[in-house]
């Protein structure tokens, strides 16, 4: 049955390392499940809304990758996307006025109004693909700048993996970083800002880069499921630590946890709760450019993240062009109204399925393993929390050196080619954005091409989307 649905003989798979791979990359995203409820509603765990953004995580994240499983058939995951989450939130103060703190109630009504802003935009970015408007704009992104796309995602991943946040906070309540705090400042003011917390955070860094020298060292023998491995091994090293070294219990989140999903929290809140009038708040002009930049960064990052990710993989024809593209891009359309109509924001691929690709992860049987595993974590979600942050720093640091390899590619006598790629890594690592690096460098291109007597090789479409980029950078309404 499986090979029948999936096809994994003509993809030269197993069913063993697609299991292994969704696995993985449900490891490497797990973060997500608690984050971005956090992100969303500021921190207040417990809350009715809390509970069901939860809820509306895991649901739309499960639902969108099963999506791509029996729809497009490919290996990605979907969850709620970075960035955009962030953005939403932003957009959710501005429309209720104030933030959750200040008035949960108005804060709340705020929310309904950008879950409306969300669907819409769903429905517009679905209606593009259906029309194959997007598969052209894929068109459109020259070689020059999509030999970019990998490696800029590479260095996301190892950025994530290197700054993210440790779980620990110094004396002023100020959440300390990996890369940026603990290297950056010395190990004398690291201990002197962290206290009694200085040797949770050494426990972090050496969990991660024990998670990083396994997987390298696995890999390099071509151990089958080596990322998976080196996130065990970190976990237990993590959990031997905490319980032997400084005497905590690793697990005792556990003790008095909830395994019971929050439905009516959600159906009280936020399910197919839309609050159209409101969102006119905002003005109608910034009501219609928000909706149509949630289109615009979910539309490039998930081009992006698809392309960079397949690439990987090998999963490109000849002409270096992703024939699934439309079908796994309308499955991220169609997750983004999901996870509107549950009550979160946009739904988008996430770069972390690059772990399980790594992994051998070719078909939808991948991402089948990973939809499943969210859905389980709405009973599960005390469990999924035991994945400490270094096992996942150390996946990503590793994956996002593997996939940089794409710049071996780049003609480096071409200054068409070389400006915007590294412009657009540029781009992508200090914005933490996909679709921005690919906006510079569209532009860089078309304007040196132009520039250079070259402009027949720069199609009207790429001339376009380079001035919607440059609107987008530079004009302010």
């Amino acid at each position: 049955m499986l090979e029948k649905i999936f096809k994994l003989k003509e993809n030269n798979t197993t069913v063993k390392t697609e299991v292994i791979a969704g696995i993985t990359t449900f490891m490497t995203m797990a973060y997500i499940i608690a984050l971005n409820p956090n992100l969303l509603t500021g921190f207040s765990v417990g809350t009715p809304l809390w509970n069901a953004v939860f809820l509306a995580t895991v649901i739309s994240a499960g639902v969108g990758t099963l999506i791509m499983a029996f729809y497009a058939n490919q290996p990605f995951v979907l969850a709620p996307g970075m960035g955009l989450n962030s953005y939403f939130a932003t957009v959710v103060v501005s429309i209720a006025g104030c933030t959750i703190y200040e008035n949960y109630e108005g804060y709340v009504e705020g929310f309904q109004a950008g879950l409306a802003i969300i669907l819409i935009s769903g429905i517009l970015f679905t209606v593009l693909t259906i029309f194959k408007v997007r598969e052209k704009i894929v068109d459109a992104i020259p070689k020059a700048v999509r030999l970019g796309i990998p490696a800029g995602i590479g260095f996301m991943l190892v950025n994530v993996g290197l700054t993210t946040n440790a779980g620990v906070f110094d004396s002023e309540g100020n959440a300390y970083y990996m890369l940026t705090n603990f290297f950056g400042d010395g190990p004398s003011a690291t201990k002197a800002a962290l206290g009694d917390q200085y040797p949770v955070m050494v426990l972090y860094v050496i969990t991660m880069f024990i998670g990083i020298f396994v997987m390298a060292v696995l890999g390099y023998r071509k151990v089958k499921g080596s990322i998976l491995i080196g996130m065990i091994v970190a976990s237990v090293t993590y959990w031997i630590s905490q319980f032997v070294i400084l005497g905590n219990n690793p697990f005792a989140s556990l003790e008095g946890a909830s395994f019971v999903p929050p439905f009516k929290d959600m159906l009280d809140t936020t399910f197919l709760k839309f609050d159209f009038s409101s969102l006119f708040k905002l003005g109608t002009f910034s009501a219609i450019m928000t909706i149509v930049s949630f289109c615009m960064v979910d539309m490039f990052d998930t081009i992006g993240t698809l392309y960079g990710t397949a690439k990987k993989a090998n999963m490109l024809d000849k002409d270096g062009n992703y024939p699934y593209m439309n079908k796994a891009m309308l499955s991220d359309a169609v997750a983004t109204c999901a996870g509107a109509c549950t009550g979160t924001s946009t739904v988008t691929t996430f770069i972390e399925s690059a772990s399980g690709v790594e992994e051998g992860g070719r078909t939808g049987l991948t991402s089948f393993v990973s939809g499943v595993l969210f859905l389980a974590s709405m009973f599960l979600a005390p469990i999924a929390a035991l994945i400490p942050a270094p096992a996942t720093s150390a996946a990503l640091v590793f994956v996002g050196v593997l996939m940089m390899g794409s710049l071996k590619e780049i003609d480096y006598n071409d200054y068409s080619q070389t400006i915007p790629v590294i412009l657009a890594l540029i781009f992508m690592l200090g914005t933490s954005g996909i679709g921005n690096g690919i906006g510079i460098g569209l532009i860089a291109y078309s304007i040196i091409k132009i520039c250079t007597g070259k402009a027949k090789e720069v199609s009207a479409l790429t001339v376009f989307l380079s001035i919607l980029f440059i609107g987008k950078f530079f004009i302010t309404f």
